[in-house]
């Protein structure tokens, strides 16, 4: 099954932040147990992105704290009447497949559900700027990279702990190209590398301290200068997997493998159009 994006808990004066609320219901159970153990509200969610494996479970949480805010860019309203509705297409085929197992079924109709009443993940407050913001009562250094691994990618950084929370703007096996804007992508690293950050967490995998940052973000860039050159695809993916041995295991090689050679092929060698795909508004403005 498709993972859940890494859910980042913060202390604040009114309550718990929630940093992304995962896709599966078992991922949200456990936000909404530690809540209880904990014996305090969460008083609020932001959303890194607009995939689902990060935002599903905002209706989890908001059905169990009606009175919860959901911070978030805006760059869903354009992803449901793009990327999100050739998905529905998609999640109907699925449905009336006939191998399509019980668990599966599950799954998508937990995804149909979102993308048929989108309110459910919607955010109530909409993050349009970077800039100091208080939420739940704890300041926090809020910054939105308007085109980026997404449209409206948001990231945290912390002052007082000196951690940043960056959501698919780094993904330690590889990272995921599907929705975005390579440029940008590349500008919003170099953003993050200016703050102090002392410990850094990805959307995906382990924390990183700035050293091992430093060393995904080269990676980072030496795949997207191959992927642009005429080298061989064989040698990029290979490049990546040197570049980034650190972050990938045993389970996920042959994943890396097949998910760079397809962003290889449908991003960084696309055509010009399709580069630039993602480096705009998923619906632009009437």
């Amino acid at each position: 099954k498709g993972p859940d994006g890494n859910s980042v808990v913060l202390d604040a004066p009114d309550g718990l932040i929630i940093v992304d609320t995962g896709r599966h219901p078992e991922h949200s159970a456990k936000i909404l147990a530690f809540a209880r153990e904990r014996g305090q509200p969460i008083a609020a969610v932001v959303n890194t992105h607009w995939h689902l494996d990060h935002t599903t479970g905002n209706w989890d949480i908001r059905q169990a704290y009606l009175q919860v805010h959901v911070y978030a860019s805006n760059a869903l309203e354009g992803a449901l009447a793009t990327y999100l509705s050739k998905s529905r297409e998609q999640t109907e085929a699925a449905l009336a497949d006939p191998t399509t197992t019980a668990t599966q079924r599950a799954q998508i109709m937990r995804a149909r559900a979102v993308t048929d009443q989108p309110d459910r993940i919607r955010a109530s407050q909409v993050i349009a700027n970077s800039g100091p913001m208080t939420i739940a009562g704890r300041p926090l250094d809020v910054h939105l990279a308007k085109f980026a691994a997404s449209e409206g990618d948001v990231w945290l950084y912390d002052p007082e702990t000196k951690v940043a929370i960056v959501g698919d703007l780094v993904v330690d096996i590889v990272p995921f190209m599907d929705t975005a804007c390579v440029d940008g992508w590349r500008r919003a690293l170099d953003e993050i590398d200016k703050t102090s950050f002392e410990t850094l967490i990805p959307g995906h995998g382990p924390a990183m301290d700035r050293a091992a940052f430093k060393v995904w973000k080269t990676a980072f860039i030496d795949f997207v200068a191959c992927g642009r050159s005429q080298a061989p695809k064989e040698q990029c993916i290979a490049g990546w997997e040197k570049g980034a041995a650190r972050f990938i295991d045993d389970a996920h090689r042959n994943y890396v493998r097949g998910a760079a050679d397809f962003y290889l092929t449908t991003r960084l060698r696309s055509s010009p159009e399709e580069q630039q795909r993602y480096c705009k508004p998923l619906k632009p403005e009437a």
